[in-house]
């Protein structure tokens, strides 16, 4: 049973149970459905095996050996692979200024950081990728690393991780950015079943809901590690969404839609010869204009054509692309750029 229908059949009760609203009291009453779906594990065995189920499809759909659906975002995932492959007193390479989820999964762990910079490319304002010749050290047991970055920058995954397995260290990729990688041919490479582990959130580009995500492993069952942190009362509402939403990123309209926002941002680029672009990923589009600071053009974006971006330094400004952007949001853009 899926969980969706597990969903449907619970709401047909007359519920004296947990959560107290009973889908029915609605403080926000723009909420109203989810509270009709926010059920409780009231079934040992039903609601367990729907979820389990539902885990194992996702990990075909990913070939992955465990894919686990995540409701307290990336960090759980990255928190959780830390906890699953590294021991008290290890060593773990950590890049200096990442996701404070990085070191704070160290910390957990009761591990010992240790701290890797990045190149900068001065002429964008932001980082490049990890280095391979940063694995230096034997006496590291894992490394965690963001692929691609905010900007959309990709580091060589397969590079890396046959660097690692040669020292038996083992690799955690956050690809928290990349959730639509799997889903196209036309986007980079994703690092699921190359890393050890990869986590990546639906809800930055793959349309989910705040904060679903999934945590993909290679072959360590990750299950302990996720139950140390995780609630045993997870949103059902929210683990519904995540099945859908790898339901519709599998399907031909998903990836159907994912190859229309490709070509529509391949036609921007190719229209607007005024402006530089960069990066690997193209859903990210990392921009910057002669004679203007990243500031300056972000300013201008927001100011004169009501245009926000995702984020911006002194020197370049970064539109962030999702499966939910549309070709009209396109358009307006590459309008305001032209």
């Amino acid at each position: 049973m899926s969980l969706i229908k597990l969903f449907k059949r619970k709401n047909k009760k007359v519920l004296f149970t947990t959560p107290s609203h009973s889908q029915s009291f609605f403080i926000l009453n723009k909420l109203r459905q989810f509270y009709k779906f926010d059920i409780s594990e009231t079934d040992a065995h039903d609601p367990v095996t729907a979820l389990d189920n539902a885990e194992k499809w996702a990990a075909g759909v990913y070939g992955a050996k465990y894919t686990k659906f995540l409701t307290n975002g990336s960090t759980s995932g990255i928190i959780a692979a830390v906890l699953a492959c590294v021991k008290p007193g290890e060593k773990v390479l950590v890049w200096k200024n990442a996701h404070p989820c990085h070191l704070n999964a160290i910390k957990l762990a009761g591990a010992e950081p240790v701290f890797y910079d990045l190149p900068f490319i001065e002429e964008w304002g932001i980082y490049g990728p990890f280095d391979v010749s940063t694995l230096n050290s034997d006496e590291i047991s894992a490394v965690i690393l963001a692929s691609p970055s905010y900007e959309g920058i990709v580091s060589n995954i397969s590079l890396i991780s046959d660097a690692c397995r040669a020292k038996n260290i083992k690799l955690i990729v956050d690809e928290a950015h990349g959730a639509l990688y799997p889903f196209s041919e036309k986007l980079p490479q994703t690092s699921i079943g190359i890393a050890d582990f990869t986590v990546q959130s639906l809800h930055k580009t793959a349309g989910g809901l705040n904060p679903t995500a999934l945590l993909h492993s290679r072959e360590i069952d990750p299950s302990p590690a996720l139950n140390m942190i995780n609630t045993t009362s997870p949103s059902y509402p929210l683990l519904m969404t995540i099945e859908a939403n790898i339901k519709f990123l599998n399907s031909t309209r998903g990836r159907k839609k994912l190859d229309e926002l490709i070509e529509s941002i391949k036609l921007l680029r190719s229209q607007c010869p005024n402006i530089e672009f960069y990066g690997d990923d193209i859903t990210k589009i990392l921009i910057k204009k002669a004679g203007l600071t990243g500031y300056e053009l972000s300013e201008q974006l927001f100011g004169e054509h009501n245009i926000e971006d995702e984020k911006t330094n002194a020197v370049s400004t970064m539109l962030l692309c999702g499966i939910g952007t549309s070709k009209k949001k396109i358009q307006k853009l590459k309008t305001a750029l032209k």
